[in-house]
């Protein structure tokens, strides 16, 4: 989807923009961690909001022979800056993922992660 004016974009594993994306692969390098179903309540210049489900690998005993399993999970996407790729695009470059019912093994309930640009 392409960005509106003024409106920050979501920058995914390969270099395209998106706007309020339904999915999103968090783990670019193996796809062992994604975010799938989101609805977002809020685009806005400086901060996003969706609820969804965060798809996580056990990587239960090795990754390739690990299980998916399904989170509920709130997103909240900020701190936008001009996207060095191109920069008249501004994107957002940080990404917390809130767990309201259960987490996967080793996460907190509030996990902040920097988004590539």
């Amino acid at each position: 989807m392409q960005s509106q004016a003024g409106q920050p974009v979501m920058v995914d594993c390969f270099w395209h923009p998106q706007v309020r994306p339904t999915d999103f692969i968090l783990a670019c390098g193996d796809g062992n961690s994604r975010l799938t179903s989101l609805r977002w309540s809020q685009w806005h210049p400086d901060s996003a909001v969706a609820e969804g489900f965060n798809v996580v690998n056990d990587c239960k005993p090795y990754c390739a022979a690990g299980k998916f399993h399904s989170y509920q999970v709130i997103v909240r996407l900020n701190a936008p800056q001009p996207w060095k790729k191109h920069p008249d695009l501004s994107h957002y470059t940080q990404l917390s993922l809130v767990y309201p019912h259960g987490k996967p093994d080793g996460f907190g309930q509030w996990v902040d992660l920097p988004l590539w640009n």
